[in-house]
C-alpha cells in the first residue's frame, strides 16, 4: 500500500521491494493504480513475480500496465479493504489519508503492517517501521512465521 503519487525516492523503493517480495516467491497485492503501486508492480514484473491489482473502478484497463492480475472493485475506496484483506502483512511505502485507512483496515483484521520510507507515521500494536527493503521483507517475514 502507499502515495498514489511517489516521489522518485519513493517509486525507487517500492519498485526495490516488488524485486525483493518476488524473489522471495510472494504475490503481490496492490491498488493497481500509479505510484508506489505501479512501482511495486514493476520491480515484481522485473524478476517474473506475480502482482494483483485491485482498481477501485469498473474497468480492468485502470490499472498499471505492469499489473499482472486485475481485479476491478467498482467499489471506489472501498477496495482498500480488500486489498488489505487479500494479504497475509501489509507494506505501507509513502502515503497519505488513504494508506492511513489502510493501515487501520489491516490492524483491524489483524494483520502485521510495516511502514518503509515517508508517509503516516502511527505506531501502535502491530505496526512496525522498516529502516530499508530488506528489514521490512524480514519483518514481513517474521509475522507470516507468527513470530
Amino acid at each position: 500500500i502507499g502515495a498514489g503519487i511517489a516521489s522518485p525516492e519513493l517509486a525507487s523503493l517500492a519498485r526495490e521491494l516488488g524485486r525483493a517480495l518476488a524473489e522471495a516467491g510472494y504475490t503481490v497485492v496492490c491498488g493497481g493504480l500509479g505510484g508506489v503501486m505501479e512501482a511495486v508492480c514493476e520491480g515484481v514484473a522485473e524478476r517474473g513475480g506475480t502482482s494483483v491489482g485491485v482498481v477501485p473502478g469498473d474497468s480492468r484497463t485502470d490499472a498499471n500496465p505492469s499489473a499482472t492480475v486485475v481485479v476491478a472493485s467498482g467499489v471506489g475506496h472501498a477496495r482498500n479493504l480488500a486489498v488489505v484483506a487479500s494479504g497475509d502483512a501489509v507494506i505501507a511505502v509513502g502515503g497519505s489519508w488513504g494508506t492511513a485507512s489502510e493501515i487501520a483496515l489491516a490492524r483491524t483484521l489483524g494483520r502485521q503492517v510495516i511502514v518503509l520510507g515517508e508517509g503516516p507515521s502511527i505506531e501502535g500494536e502491530g505496526i512496525r517501521a522498516a529502516r530499508d527493503v530488506v528489514e521490512a521483507l524480514r519483518l514481513a517475514q517474521a509475522a507470516l512465521a507468527g513470530a
